[in-house]
């Protein structure tokens, strides 16, 4: 097994095909693991969090001091920190997984052919998961976990502002492998903070890496879209949109618009941009803003706003295509839903986007018409994630059109295979 004790002088390849193939090897065995082995090892893991937490919180104290000295943004040491109640939380995501329906053997479809083959199509693990992250402690454990659900194995790369605190959580994930009996190498974490780790794992490890999945910045994920040898489930960013239609329900738009905004600003489902109607702008955009306002939001206007609201700061172009992961957003007028649709296809990062309205006409339009991964109809943009589809957690959102869009969970880390049954039939 991979000492994790070697210094980042060593050989970086080396070091990364070494969890290459450990990874691999221990994916054989997870692919066909019993939903009870995987179940116990979660549990455990989730028992082994709440036990260490003291550790974990040390551990992460030195992180935060980390960051505070290099003069991380309040929303990257938002994301970086860990309290009781987050550990709490974590803990909770796990055995949220465990309660889970396991995907792996799942029958999608199956039908008979005239010649009496009978054809299914079930779900199979993908393989080995390399995940890279960014100031994200917890993602240690809600990759961790759903890849194991899976019947994946994963190699974690954290950031290395949150190095100690993934460390002491990936500890945890180890004590669940074991108690189980299941592999440890069934979940690893790179041991080194170098650079040139992420560099092999876009390589794809010789062969040994199957998927990436970037949790971070938009350099990160740049870089991981553009140098990537093998497929990656990501989005770019968070541009998200909320819509306030003429029928909506005013005071449903303003809770909706503060919290869409302003509850964790930092996340990538918070509204960046605020859309009004422009048939109600007159008695619907003050009330609204001065809601976001007094909840300590800025305010970025287009002309037509400020002079509605003149205390908005005057937008610019660059203001739609920005994510402020900060207490900042972005609002302009809309010709009813058709001009929310012309604005967001034309901005929009199709994360997710909201329509607040009543006339089920303009919101079965703003569904039909929309392309992001994630709609949602009277209910703010802060939903989108794994957790609260009833995923248990998510190892991140993708925007892609191809196999898995919206929150990765248990289902979408599955690929499937056929299984052909037949009675002797030879193909004339």
């Amino acid at each position: 097994m991979l000492q994790t004790n070697r210094t980042a002088g060593d050989d970086v390849a080396a070091i990364m095909a070494d969890l290459g193939r450990h990874a691999r090897a221990a994916a054989r065995p997870l692919a066909t693991a019993t939903t009870a082995q995987k179940n116990a090892a979660l549990s455990a893991m989730a028992d082994a969090l709440v036990r260490n937490e003291t550790a974990i919180l040390e551990a992460n104290k030195i992180d935060m001091a980390n960051g505070e000295e290099a003069g991380l943004k309040a929303s990257f040491l938002d994301r970086l920190r860990l309290t009781p109640e987050r550990i709490a939380a974590i803990a909770e995501g796990i055995r949220d997984i465990a309660a889970l329906k396991d995907p792996v053997g799942d029958m999608i479809a199956e039908w008979d052919r005239p010649n009496g083959l009978h054809i299914e199509r079930v779900r199979t693990p993908l393989g080995v998961i390399g995940v890279i992250y960014e100031s994200r402690p917890n993602v240690t454990a809600d990759a961790g976990a759903l890849c194991l659900k899976a019947g994946n194995a994963v190699i974690l790369r954290g950031g290395s502002d949150s190095a100690n605190s993934s460390a002491a959580i990936h500890a945890c994930l180890v004590e669940g492998l074991k108690a189980a009996g299941l592999p440890q190498d069934a979940i690893q974490l790179v041991p080194v903070t170098d650079r040139a780790a992420v560099g092999e794992m876009l390589k794809g490890l010789g062969g040994n890496l199957d998927v990436i999945v970037p949790r971070g910045g938009r350099s990160l994920v740049e870089r991981v879209q553009t140098e990537a040898r093998v497929p990656v489930f990501a989005h770019l960013e968070g541009i998200c949109h909320v819509y306030v239609d003429r029928s909506a329900r005013l005071d449903m738009a303003v809770k909706i618009a503060v919290n869409a905004k302003m509850r964790r600003v930092g996340i990538c489902g918070a509204a960046e941009t605020l859309l009004v109607d422009r048939a109600v702008a007159d008695t619907y955009l003050v009330p609204i803003l001065e809601a976001l306002s007094q909840a300590g939001c800025e305010i970025r206007g287009s002309e037509e706003v400020r002079a509605l609201y003149p205390a908005a700061i005057p937008a610019n172009d660059a203001d739609w295509i920005t994510e402020y992961l900060a207490p900042i957003i972005s609002v302009t007028l809309v010709d009813g839903v058709g001009g929310a649709i012309e604005h967001i296809e034309r901005y929009s990062s199709h994360h997710t986007d909201a329509i607040v309205a009543e006339d089920q006409a303009a919101v079965d339009r703003f569904f039909a018409e929309v392309d992001s991964a994630i709609l949602l109809h009277n209910a703010s943009t802060q939903f989108a994630d794994g957790g609260e589809f009833g995923m248990g957690a998510e190892i991140g959102i993708a925007t892609g059109r191809m196999h898995a869009r919206g929150p990765v969970g248990v289902e979408q880390l599955t690929s499937f295979k056929y299984r052909v049954r037949g009675s002797g039939q030879v193909r004339p």
